[in-house]
Parts: C-alpha cells; sequence; structure tokens
C-alpha cells in the first residue's frame, strides 16, 4: 500500500488528506473522522479499509480552525474545531475527497463513505445529498436531535435520500438514545433506495474504536463485516 497526506483545495481553502492507495484498487471510500480530528485511530481505520480493496482518503474537516486533532475525552477543545464549520462547508470537504477519487478513475458508483461520531452524521448527510455506490455511519450522533445550530436535525429529510446507507448505534449510548434510533429506522424507509439499521445490546458510542474503554470487541467485528458485506452488495 502506499500512504501519505496529500493538500487539496476546498471552498474554504486547503484541506489535508489522508490518503492510502492499495496494490490492487476495487473500488474507493471516504474516511470520515470522529470529533477528535485524523487522528492515529482514524488513520488505523483508513488503513483497514484500504486493506480491503479500497482507495482510501480521509479529509481533514477541521482546517478552518487550524486543522490538528484534539484528545479523546477533552471536549473543551472539541467546540473551537467546529468553528466555521456547516453543513455545506462539510459536502464542500466530501467533495474534495470524491474528487480525489474521480482523479483516480473511481466514480460515484464505486465510491463508499463510512463515517465515525461527527462522521457518522456526515455519512448520514452524504447519503441525502449525494449519489454513491454506499454509506456507512457508526454511532451517527445528531441525526435526529441537533446538537449545534449549523448542524440541524437530518432526519426530516430522509426521503431525499440517494444513497445506501447503514447504520450502527449502540443500546447504550447515552448520546443517542434507543428512542432516536428507532426513529431512523423508521425514518429511512420513506426513501427507495437500501437501508438498513443496527443495535448492538451492551455497546455505547465509540464501540469500534480499539484505542479506548468503550470499545466492545464482538460488536466491531460484527459491524465490519456487515460493512464489507454492505461495500460488496452495492458498489459496482
Amino acid at each position: 500500500m502506499n500512504t501519505r497526506t496529500i493538500e487539496v483545495e476546498t471552498a474554504d481553502g486547503p484541506m489535508e488528506v489522508y490518503e492510502v492507495i492499495p496494490d490492487t484498487v476495487r473500488g474507493g471510500v471516504v474516511v470520515v473522522q470522529e470529533a477528535f480530528g485524523v487522528n492515529d485511530h482514524i488513520q488505523d481505520v483508513t488503513r483497514r479499509v484500504a486493506e480491503l480493496g479500497y482507495h482510501s482518503v480521509a479529509p481533514h474537516f477541521f482546517h478552518r480552525a487550524g486543522g490538528g486533532v484534539v484528545p479523546y475525552g477533552d471536549f473543551a477543545q472539541v467546540l473551537p474545531k467546529f468553528e466555521g464549520l456547516s453543513d455545506e462547508g462539510i459536502l464542500h470537504d466530501v467533495d474534495a475527497g470524491l474528487a480525489v477519487l474521480a482523479g483516480a478513475g473511481i466514480g460515484a458508483e464505486r465510491t463508499a463513505m463510512v463515517g465515525f461520531c461527527f462522521g457518522g452524521r456526515v455519512s448520514f448527510l452524504t447519503a441525502l445529498r449525494r449519489g454513491l455506490g454506499a454509506a456507512v455511519s457508526f454511532y451517527g450522533g445528531g441525526i435526529v436531535s441537533s446538537r449545534f445550530p449549523q448542524f440541524p436535525s437530518l432526519v426530516g429529510d430522509t426521503a431525499s435520500r440517494q444513497t445506501p446507507w447503514l447504520g450502527f448505534f449502540g443500546d447504550d449510548d447515552p448520546s443517542i438514545p434507543v428512542d432516536e434510533v428507532e426513529q431512523i429506522r423508521a425514518a429511512v424507509k420513506s426513501a427507495t433506495v437500501d437501508a438498513e439499521v443496527v443495535r448492538y445490546a451492551g455497546a455505547g458510542h465509540g464501540f469500534f474504536r480499539d484505542v479506548s474503554d468503550d470499545y466492545r470487541p464482538e460488536a466491531s467485528k460484527d459491524a465490519w463485516q456487515r460493512l464489507q458485506d454492505w461495500f460488496d452488495s452495492h458498489l459496482t
């Protein structure tokens, strides 16, 4: 695999992108960070996706606020990183990541997205606004209840969803109550493209994050296999 960090242009200035290119490419994936930036964990996930045969890119969404990463749990440092970021800006950054893949000859029908935490909402937003082969969200918060004024609730827009979407949630996640997960499950049925919601008992927020106490190996393993199956089923 070839691993590097490149710089691309967005509507709001230059943005770094962590890029991993496998020896044999079957498609492309945009990996979307948690609220803590493109840290070691997200880079590791990006490499894991590339090991599946996907040219993978992880955009640094915090470029408007100086970039960088935030230690897990330090929410006092997280909030300033969202300065200047909106759903419009998020989609600009997503499009810049998609352009990297398109420049490598990977079309939208062969491209997927996977996001975690903040990135889980980004994946859902992109599934509503862009037509890709597939999208996957891990514990995406703010889909039902808005957490920031610049990030409105998305659940009412699901009839317009363009991309097949798969969402993973933990039943013990205090930030995404089960009743909200079930609202998402009901809402995504309004679109004609595929959607699936998977809940894990005994798992909370960050259950896929194998560098923290939130990690739940069984749920993580199952979700990773389901992600691969979703990609296999929907990317042409």
